[in-house]
């Protein structure tokens, strides 16, 4: 059939030549286009698999790679029942979990913001004054503020730093706000508070269990969990060598 546009009408068009759609099973490798076209097929009544590329049986010694030959290299694979599909999530767990994600962005964006502004200071050797001890409390915040630098150009710089810190803020901010409203909104709403009532887990990493994982009705016992989590002791061990670990 050769290359196609990944166009919905083009893949419809597609299917009507290949015959019934009862009868077609597809595959394709997970990337970083998502599940829009898993949800497509599935819509149109054509049973999908989406395959990480990490779980695919590669030959030994074939050195050759091009598109058409992982199409058929795939096809021969899922008809001899050798791939196994990852989860697919819902597209409102999928978007759960983009927001979850935005937040861990925000987070380490901001944590990158701040090391910028104390490396300009420790650059100039600018310390806060013996009564403040701890970094980012209102006091040393204060402090910040009023700071002054003799040239011009130094205080632009550490202006623009200092907002970078107040935007990153700002903007994590935001998204807790609306990751926290559509946790509470969403089908698993009372999941999330559920997971609460454990003993260390808060709101983040409740609502992120949620939304890295799905639905946990997907394991067959607590140990598969577990394993999905990488909580299961592993070892490697040969003659004097012993390697334990999870």
């Amino acid at each position: 059939m050769g290359a196609i546009k990944h166009e919905a009408g083009a893949i419809r068009k597609l299917l009507k030549q290949l015959g019934k759609k009862e009868e077609l099973e597809v595959c394709y490798e997970g990337g970083p286009t998502g599940y829009g076209l898993h949800r497509l097929l599935t819509s149109l009544g054509v049973r999908c698999m989406v395959v990480a590329p990490s779980l695919i049986p590669v030959r030994r010694g074939d050195q050759v790679k091009t598109d058409r030959r992982d199409a058929l290299r795939l096809s021969e694979l899922l008809r001899a029942g050798e791939l196994s599909g990852v989860y697919v999530p819902s597209a409102e767990d999928e978007a759960l979990r983009d927001l979850v994600r935005a937040r861990e962005d925000a987070r380490e964006d901001l944590h990158r913001a701040k090391q910028r502004l104390l490396k300009f200071l420790l650059r100039y050797s600018i310390t806060p004054p013996a009564g403040i001890k701890r970094r980012w409390t209102k006091r040393y915040r204060l402090w910040l503020e009023g700071l002054k630098l003799e040239q011009e150009a130094q205080a632009i710089t550490f202006r623009e730093y200092l907002h970078a810190v107040k935007e990153g803020e700002e903007r994590l901010k935001r998204i807790e706000t609306g990751l926290l409203e559509q946790a509470a909104q969403g089908a698993n709403g009372a999941l999330v508070k559920a997971l609460q009532g454990l003993r260390g887990v808060a709101f983040v990493t409740a609502v992120s269990l949620v939304a890295e994982i799905g639905s946990f009705r997907r394991f067959r016992s607590p140990m598969q969990l577990m394993a999905y989590l990488g909580l299961v002791p592993r070892e490697y061990s040969s003659g004097q060598s012993v390697r334990r670990g999870n």
